[in-house]
């Protein structure tokens, strides 16, 4: 005689299980975005910023026109918005301009480009009035969103006036995800510009900036057009601790 013998069900796939199967793992880095491939169960994780080691793209501040440019080529108008990468505020002899104080900020763009734009004279004055009240506030430039904008000024030389354009700063908070990204990119790759690093620079702030195979003095591009007439150079500022 044949007996029966009952077999229980399979459990009933939930959507829980399914998306435990499907759920793409988390990158490893913050600044990576992993892809699944379904069929082979290959991860594949790929930078979300694009960057050559020491040549990021220039963007150029030209301060008689009160604009932004890629290269001096492609205008970008009389603003900019970036969560800062790295910067660096110094005194050097770069750019074939004689020794000023520069300040120089890298930042990835909206395209992921890594980017490095300079200014030096009063809108270096103008950048410590934005990172002092962040210093007090336990905060730096990587944990914000920076608006620059080009203010115009007024200025007589020889009898004649002149116009000439100063950045101007201010910030809002950026998202916690996007300053973990950069922060993690900034930590795995050397943020520099080769035309601008000429080694004898006197630091006077920096964070994140990087010489792949050189010692940055002081510890831790995009030429701008400051030079025109009534653009002179801001007493010296004190040196952050």
């Amino acid at each position: 005689m044949a007996t029966a013998t009952k077999t229980s069900k399979a459990p009933a796939v939930t959507s829980t299980a399914v998306a435990a199967l499907t759920t793409t793992p988390a990158p490893s880095r913050a600044y990576l975005t992993a892809t699944l491939d379904e069929a082979t169960g290959e991860l594949t994780e790929t930078s979300r910023f694009r960057y050559l080691p020491g040549h990021p793209r220039q963007i150029r501040f030209d301060a008689k026109a009160g604009q932004f440019n890629i290269n001096g080529q492609t205008q970008l108008g009389p603003t900019l918005s970036f969560i800062p990468l790295a910067w660096r505020i110094f005194s050097d002899d770069i750019l074939n301009m004689g020794r000023k104080l520069w300040a120089e900020l890298f930042y990835a763009d909206d395209k992921g480009a890594v980017c490095a734009v300079l200014f030096h004279g009063y809108s270096v004055e103008n950048l410590y009035r934005l990172i002092e009240p962040l210093f007090y506030d336990e905060l730096t430039l990587a944990d914000v969103v920076v608006h620059v904008r080009a203010v115009k000024k007024e200025t007589t030389k020889e009898g004649k006036k002149a116009t000439y354009y100063l950045a101007q700063f201010s910030y809002e908070p950026a998202e916690l995800s996007e300053v973990v990204a950069r922060r993690d990119f900034a930590h795995d790759f050397p943020i520099w510009r080769a035309e601008t690093y000429t080694g004898a620079a006197d630091m006077r702030i920096q964070h994140g900036y990087t010489v792949h195979g050189y010692t940055v003095p002081g510890g831790d591009t995009s030429a701008a057009d400051d030079s025109t007439p009534g653009s002179p150079e801001p007493a010296a500022l004190p040196q952050a601790a």
